[in-house]
């Protein structure tokens, strides 16, 4: 079952939700409208709060949890991610906040109490270190992640059309009557 209970907190998914049957999301999990969750993705929000923004694709083999609260850090590290933000296959993502329009690559790991505003790439198999806050309009890439440079206006339009693009496939797979949360 792709959608579990953690105590007395379930997921709340939005209209038009897609969670592929393979796909775990665990407690406290607030899936904004069109977003989709894919195979064999981890969305683990037991001991603190996940928020998916509206049309955000989350994509295979994704995992994504977040830090505990404690008395130092009363708020811990939920995560958060904004809205036309494309999450890549086996990326890795804990306690991060992300803003719109970005696109986080292929085997990232995103590391708690990173902010990464809206519209930034981080580019495949990228490492960001805790704590890190990146700026906006920029490519990152490497471990640790480094600015490299602007984004183009290509990239930056591509980075909506991403998320638009997996809001179509997720309409084409609920459309095809394939199992489904």
């Amino acid at each position: 079952m792709p959608l579990a209970t953690y105590l007395d907190a379930a997921p709340v998914l939005a209209e038009r939700v897609y969670v592929h049957a393979s796909a775990q999301v665990i407690g406290n999990v607030r899936l904004g409208a069109d977003a989709s969750v894919w195979c064999n993705t981890v969305l683990r929000g037991d001991v603190n709060d996940i928020e998916i923004g509206r049309c955000t694709n989350i994509q295979d083999f994704a995992m994504c949890h977040v830090s505990h609260r404690t008395p130092q850090k009363p708020q811990g590290s939920p995560l958060v991610i904004g809205d036309y933000v494309t999450i890549g296959h086996s990326a890795l993502l804990h306690g991060c906040r992300i803003g719109n329009e970005c696109l986080i690559g292929m085997g990232s790991i995103i590391m708690d109490d990173v902010v990464i505003p809206d519209r930034v790439m981080v580019g495949a198999g990228s490492l960001v270190s805790p704590r890190s806050t990146l700026e906006s309009g920029y490519l990152y890439v490497g471990r640790p992640a480094m600015r490299v440079r602007p984004l183009t206006e290509a990239e930056i339009a591509y980075l909506r059309y991403s998320a638009e693009h997996y809001v179509r496939v997720k309409d084409n797979y609920s459309t095809s009557r394939v199992e489904q949360a």
